[in-house]
Formats: C-alpha cells, structure tokens, sequence
C-alpha cells in the first residue's frame, strides 16, 4: 500500500558572500551539519521527454554511498516544489558505476555531471525543521539553498515558511534552474546555440 507523496520545497538564491550567509545561519540558531562531495549524473527517460515534463532521474555518490533520485515536475509558482522519491542503491563508487551501466542497458541516456562541496546546516523555522546547504558549485559558484519536505496537506505551509526566511535574510534574486540546466543553458551560451535539457 502506497503512503502519501512526498514533496520537496526549496529556494535557493546565488550567494556574493557565502562566509556572510553560513554567520547570519548562525545567528539565527542555525546548526553545522557535516560538508560533503557530491558527484550528480542526470539521465534522460528512453522514451519520454524530460525538457518537455520537466522531470528529473539523478544518480548521486557521496561518501556515505548511493543514491537514486526521481524529481517530478514543478507544481508551484513561488518556489520549486516537486514530487521527490529518493532511495539508496549502493555503498560505493563501484556501485555507482554497476547501477549507471543498468540504466544504459535500459535505454536511459546520460545527460551530463553536476559536482558540488556541500555545507549542511539545519534549523528550525517557525516550527519547521529545514536543511539549508551551502553549495559551492563547480562551474558555477556558489549558493544557498533552503528545503523543506513535505506532504500534500502541507505543501503551502513549507513555502510559506522558506519565502518567510528568505526575506529575513535578504535573500533576493531566487533560481528556480536546477544546477543542472544553469550548466547546460551557460555551455550553450558559450556554443551559440542548440537545446536546451531540463531536469
């Protein structure tokens, strides 16, 4: 029997000052969790269009292991909120590479890497607990992003919450892009041309 859907609610914004962000996180009862390496690969469906559905599938290898993500498309407005199933598939590099070798043999493509350090943090928020990461990513630079999960009954109280703390901290200028895109729209820019992939 199913349980109910999870979503995933986030905002991240471009950081000039990442020292500045992680002291204000601070201030405001922010806890240090741990920073971490984490190598992305995206993969496009065999036979439907993900720059068309806006949905994602990411295989990501940390440390602590692998993982399998499936990103459904954006359902609000405000902020970035989708459909998120995550689950871990592995321990190690070797086995990222087995479950990335599966997926081609099922006729999944892959799209192209995202590399990142990540600097977690966690604080409670009007009553939410949120996980905000710092992330210094590579071709990109540097962001911070605040994420919330949540269930359909109380997906607008998440968003709620995280434009609330954006605009205390005087965060402006939101990306909705993943980092995905933001790298393949900018070697694009630097191509002069061709499509666009969404994830």
């Amino acid at each position: 029997m199913n349980g109910p859907a999870t979503f995933e609610v986030e905002l991240k914004f471009p950081l000039a000052d990442a020292d500045e962000i992680t002291l204000e996180l601070l201030a405001r009862g922010a806890t240090r969790g741990g920073v971490v390496r984490q190598s992305d690969l995206y993969f496009q469906h065999p036979s439907r269009d993900f720059r068309e559905t806006h949905e994602a599938l990411r295989l990501r290898r940390t440390d602590d292991g692998v993982k399998i993500t499936y990103k459904g498309p954006i359902i609000d407005s405000q902020t970035k909120t989708r459909r998120e199933i995550e689950l871990p598939v592995g321990r190690d590099a070797g086995d990222f590479d087995q479950l990335c070798e599966l997926l081609k043999i099922l006729g999944f493509e892959p799209v192209r890497g995202v590399a990142k350090v990540r600097a977690i943090y966690d604080l409670t928020w009007e009553g939410r607990n949120l996980e905000l990461a710092v992330d210094s990513v590579d071709g990109l630079g540097t962001f911070l992003e605040i994420e919330s999960m949540a269930h359909d009954h109380d997906r607008e109280a998440a968003r709620d919450v995280i434009l609330g703390l954006a605009a205390k901290l005087g965060l402006k200028n939101a990306e909705r892009r993943s980092y995905l895109q933001l790298l393949i729209q900018q070697a694009e820019s630097a191509d002069h041309g061709g499509h666009t992939q969404l994830g």
